[in-house]
């Protein structure tokens, strides 16, 4: 009997329905109760794996290799909760599903319709993705009003009708503005959202105000009086420094206490000493370092979000604040590694193509030559690897086919261009498809001992995720050994997943995503170690000039 919370969101888009989700499943979670968490999406796309991390942030990427949207990483940071392929379903998806359907005979010759085919199939994937949850909250991408949002917005209607009022809430996110010329706070956006949402006939029974102000008590009353909700069920969701103190601040209003009445659960009280211990490691911080996370899109940070959410989970960690300098890759290569000069460490996210790619092979040789911790991430790995082979190996012209098809050593590769033996480079017949060329999800590394890798992770064996088609080429894997590159992570069929360097204080560089899993409570040792690193070696850091 899981009960189902549904979020949605109106005024404008990008409120936060997400961490006010996934906020909401952490308190569920820690008053002792199943949590499962989805998101459904109304774009066109099957998945946001192929959409520029302009246009639509970070991809996550779960467990069983499901490219996601990045809420379902807020979703795994908040709640201890593994998310998966039923765990975010786009509009391109649903209507994929019901056209295999109706091309296999499944509708028995019906004209196959948005109600009841298209709905349908939202509900079934709703259930589906509860599984056995004793609540499954389920936010709803885009904004009231959204055309694209309405079949959904329709399904979760009739979820209602079909499961009735105890199995069934609504929480409606709006925004409030303040006006600071006349000193207003104005109601009226959120009483148009909520008339909106009940034209379709859902009437919310909890409303978040997202707002820059505390709500008056009186907002509070007018906003319950034009949209038909209960005065203490309007929760004021006012801005904070520190995303982590959210789950407090919505107890402290009696969020979670509105929902276990509404939907008539069990649960105990809510135990939060966890995320107070959180919030008073992040206020309280014993050290400060400056990490250079030098990026292809560093103009959107929601781009590297999890990067960025593991690095401070690691501060809290280490009772250290983390100060993230972004800086684009293209500036480094145009203007050198000056910039880099005054940072404590440095990271080198993951990306595709080849803009800026020379910038970041420079940033690997500095950290390199310098003795600055350096942690590389998926191209993270393949520049300091293409790096290293240039500069100690001494192929000069060292590449990845990825971004060099001609170059004579291909360090990195496609596996079918690398084992072919022939030696012709041919493109996987399937490459067109960019949806399809992936390695992705979980996969077993293995640890070589000892290395730096084995001390940080405490494990011969590790799993985590990936998100790329191209690997390190075994072919000059003897060379560059010889030459000094420690490879202290296989996986089980022999691909290259971390490479270090010894005699440097902290080089590290994995093919893999270790941010996936990072979350504030726990952190993630890789981070922890390297931010660990960064506050070290603040203290032998040579002086300016000896280091330009």
């Amino acid at each position: 009997m899981t009960r189902f919370i549904f979020v949605t969101g109106g005024v404008v888009s990008s409120l936060g329905k997400g961490i006010t989700s996934a906020c909401l499943g952490a308190i569920l979670d820690a008053r002792g109760l199943k949590v499962r968490l989805m998101k459904l999406d109304p774009y066109i796309n099957v998945d946001p794996g192929t959409m520029s991390p302009f246009q639509h942030g970070e991809v996550f990427v779960t467990e069983d290799g499901t490219e996601t949207d990045l809420d379902l990483g807020h979703y795994e940071r908040f709640v201890r909760t593994r998310t998966g392929r039923f765990s975010n379903f786009t509009t391109g998806r649903i209507y994929s599903n019901v056209i295999a359907k109706e091309r296999q005979g499944e509708y028995l010759g019906a004209t196959v319709q948005v109600i009841p085919h298209i709905t349908d199939e939202i509900k079934r994937s709703i259930v589906s993705g509860a599984e056995d949850a004793d609540v499954c909250l389920v936010e709803i991408g885009g904004t009231v009003g959204d055309i694209e949002s309405l079949p959904f917005l329709e399904a979760i209607r009739q979820m209602g009708v079909e499961l009735g009022r105890t199995r069934v809430l609504y929480i409606h996110l709006t925004l409030v503005p303040y006006i600071a010329a006349s000193h207003e706070i104005k109601t009226k956006p959120t009483q148009h959202s909520v008339k909106e949402l009940r034209s379709i006939g859902i009437q919310p029974q909890v409303l978040v105000c997202r707002s820059d102000h505390p709500l008056p008590d009186e907002q509070r009353a007018k906003i319950s009086l034009f949209t038909n909700v209960r005065e203490q069920a309007v929760i004021s969701a006012v801005d904070v420094v520190d995303l982590y103190e959210i789950p407090l601040l919505l107890n402290e209003q009696g969020l979670d206490d509105i929902v276990v009445k509404e939907l008539e659960l069990e649960a105990g009280p809510a135990d939060l000493s966890e995320w107070a211990a959180v919030v008073d490691a992040r206020r309280n911080p014993e050290a400060e370092v400056t990490i250079a996370m030098v990026g292809k899109y560093v103009d959107l940070k929601d781009s590297y979000i999890s990067l960025t959410e593991a690095l401070l989970h690691a501060g809290i960690r280490a009772r250290t604040r983390v100060n993230i300098e972004y800086l684009e890759s293209e500036d480094i290569e145009a203007n050198g590694v000056t910039r880099l000069h005054d940072v404590d460490a440095v990271l080198v996210p993951g990306g595709f193509g080849e803009r800026g790619i020379e910038g970041k092979i420079l940033v690997a040789k500095f950290a390199r030559e310098k003795k600055v911790p350096y942690l590389g991430i998926c191209l993270g790995m393949h520049v300091a690897v293409i790096e290293f082979a240039r500069n100690v190996l001494g192929l000069t012209h060292a590449h990845s086919t990825e971004f060099d098809r001609s170059t004579p050593d291909p360090v990195i590769g496609m596996i079918t261009e690398w084992q072919d033996p022939s030696g012709e480079r041919q493109q996987r017949s399937a490459e067109s498809d960019l949806g399809g060329t992936m390695r992705l999800g979980a996969q077993t590394c293995v640890l070589k001992s000892p290395s730096l890798a084995r001390s940080i992770y405490r494990s011969d064996e590790i799993a985590e995720r990936h998100r790329h088609r191209y690997e390190f080429n075994n072919n000059y894997r003897r060379r560059l050994e010889e030459e000094g590159l420690v490879i202290s992570g296989v996986s089980k069929d022999g691909l290259v997943e971390i490479v270090e360097l010894p005699g440097h204080p902290w080089f590290l560089a994995s093919q893999f995503h270790p941010e996936f899993t990072s979350n504030p409570r726990d952190g993630h040792p890789l981070f922890t170690s390297f931010i660990t690193a960064a506050r070290a070696g603040q203290g032998l850091k040579l002086p300016r000039a000896a280091r330009a």
